[in-house]
């Protein structure tokens, strides 16, 4: 049985070219269920699904769109 997590990823967000390449990312990856981006001191996106790998979809961000994008944190839903 896998279990429902949020992720968070920081990530830079210069434009609407670069929102899309990243939620066409994280909408790619396995058990994701849903991805929105917050805008607050730090941009990031918000990953939440089941049996997600977070440091392969971090590693996809960094390579794809922005070196600079940094997992935050994985949590368990209950």
């Amino acid at each position: 049985m896998t279990m429902r997590q949020t992720i968070e990823i920081e990530v830079p967000l210069h434009c609407g070219r670069c929102k899309k390449k990243i939620m066409s990312i994280c909408t790619t990856a396995d058990g994701v269920c849903s991805v929105s981006f917050e805008r607050g001191g730090k941009d990031k996106v918000v990953i939440k699904g089941e049996g997600v790998d977070a440091a392969r979809v971090t590693a996809c961000l960094r390579e794809k769109v922005n070196k600079y994008a940094e997992l935050i944190s994985v949590a368990k839903d209950s």
